[in-house]
C-alpha cells in the first residue's frame, strides 16, 4: 500500500494511461503535417508528448514557416484524431477495472488531460468511462499545459483538495514534471511511447496500470 499520508483522490492523465492513443495522436498530426506540406516524424513527435495541441502547434508553426493559424491546425487535428479514436480505440490493460475498483475503495476520481474537451469526451465514451470520473480538467481550460502544473492544480481546485492529497498517474516526462511541479505524487506508467522517458522523480515506476492497485489497496 501506498506510504502514509493516504492519498484522498487520484487524478489520471488519459492519453497513453487509459488509451493507447500517442500513436492515433502522431498519424493525426502526421496527416496535419502532410496536408501543411511539412514533414513530421516519431522523433519529433516525442517531443510533444504531454504537451497541448495548441502549443505543439505553435512550435511547429514557427519552425516549419506555416501560414495555416493555430486555431485551425488544431481544428484540423481534433477532427482527425476524434476520428481514429471511433475507428481504433482499444483500452489499455486495466481499463476500466482498475479504475472500478480503486473509486469502489472510496478514492476521488478525477481526469486531467492536455487534450482538448471534445477528445477527452469522445475517449471517455469510446472506453466506456463515463462514470468513473468525478470531474474532467482540459489543457485547453488552463493558462499554461504540461510540464507546468496548472492542468493538476485546477483539478485538485476543483475537488477542494490540497496537492498533496492527491497522487497522479501519468506515462510521460511532462507529465511527471507537472505533476511533481503542483505538489502530488505521481505514479508513472510508461505506454509504448514513453518507455524511454527519464522517469527519476516518480514516486512510483508502474509496468501496467494493474499494479497501482497494490500501493492504493490493502490486501
Amino acid at each position: 500500500m501506498i506510504a502514509a499520508p493516504r492519498p484522498l483522490a487520484v487524478i489520471f492523465d488519459m492519453d497513453g494511461v487509459l488509451l493507447d492513443s500517442e500513436p492515433i495522436g502522431y498519424e493525426a498530426m502526421r496527416q496535419v503535417m502532410t496536408a501543411q506540406g511539412a514533414p513530421y516524424d516519431e522523433a519529433e513527435n516525442d517531443e510533444f508528448v504531454g504537451r497541448t495541441t495548441t502549443e505543439s502547434f505553435r512550435i511547429l508553426r514557427e519552425r516549419r514557416s506555416l501560414r495555416t493559424g493555430i486555431e485551425e491546425l488544431v481544428r484540423q487535428f481534433c477532427e482527425a484524431k476524434i476520428r481514429l479514436i471511433h475507428e481504433s480505440a482499444r483500452p489499455l490493460p486495466g481499463v476500466p477495472d482498475v479504475l472500478e475498483r480503486v473509486r469502489a475503495a472510496g478514492y476521488r476520481l478525477a481526469l486531467a488531460s492536455s487534450a482538448e474537451l471534445p477528445i477527452i469526451a469522445a475517449t471517455v465514451d469510446a472506453l466506456g468511462l463515463m462514470g468513473c470520473f468525478e470531474l474532467r480538467v482540459s489543457g485547453e481550460e488552463v493558462p499554461r499545459g504540461k510540464p507546468a502544473p496548472d492542468v493538476f492544480l485546477e483539478a485538485a481546485r476543483r475537488l477542494a483538495l490540497a496537492p498533496r492529497d492527491c497522487l497522479v498517474v501519468e506515462d510521460s516526462r511532462n507529465g511527471l514534471l507537472a505533476a511533481r511541479a503542483a505538489g502530488m505524487r505521481c505514479a508513472v506508467v510508461p505506454c509504448s511511447a514513453t518507455l524511454g522517458h527519464d522517469f527519476t522523480e516518480a514516486d512510483h515506476r508502474l509496468r501496467s496500470l494493474p499494479d497501482l492497485l497494490p500501493l492504493l489497496i490493502p490486501r
